[in-house]
């Protein structure tokens, strides 16, 4: 072997494992034909895992939006295998915007990477914001300027009610 290309010794690969898990999840874009299938079925995976598992919610969480060239796929990948770990969509209605299917692993609960997701999609540009909050969630989603935009609602067994954020003024450099 080469000097320099020996294999790292197990303490200096627990510490390169160790610095990999607290790296910055990787942030992505992409309409659904950006894609690949991989990404596809690991981000279904998840919000299936969480709306349809863990949440108890017997629906058809594929409802044909991921599919519409409007709707863009947001999420943050962990660094160290590239499985995403929070996700939400946005799909593009008329004048605003819809976000939807916000969730996170819930071994990463806690990190702040929905807000990072909300607050990346926000600065995104000018227009209107709308989503269905499950009732729980509202002073979170408050926390960015929403707010409650009509009567509570019961969708698959869970209290949902619907918010709203104006367009907000742009800032002048």
């Amino acid at each position: 072997m080469a000097p320099g290309t020996e294999p790292a010794e197990p303490a200096e690969a627990a510490e390169q494992a160790e610095q990999a898990a607290h790296r910055d999840p990787v942030l992505h874009t992409a309409t659904f034909d950006e894609l690949d299938a991989r990404t596809l079925y690991a981000l279904l995976r998840l919000r299936v895992d969480v709306f349809v598992v863990e949440q108890a919610c017997a629906y058809a969480e594929l409802d044909g939006r991921d599919l519409e060239p409007s709707t863009t796929h947001v999420w943050l990948s962990d660094p160290s295998d590239d499985a995403p770990i929070a996700y939400l969509r946005v799909k593009t209605d008329g004048p605003e915007r819809r976000i939807g299917r916000v969730v996170t692993h819930p071994a990463h609960r806690g990190d702040g990477l929905a807000a990072r997701l909300l607050d990346h999609v926000l600065a995104d540009g000018p227009g209107s914001f709308v989503l269905d909050a499950q009732a729980h969630l509202i002073a979170w989603y408050e926390r960015f300027g929403f707010t409650v935009d009509g009567p509570l609602f019961v969708e698959d067994g869970i209290a949902h009610l619907p918010m709203r954020r104006e367009a907000q003024a742009q800032r002048s450099m």
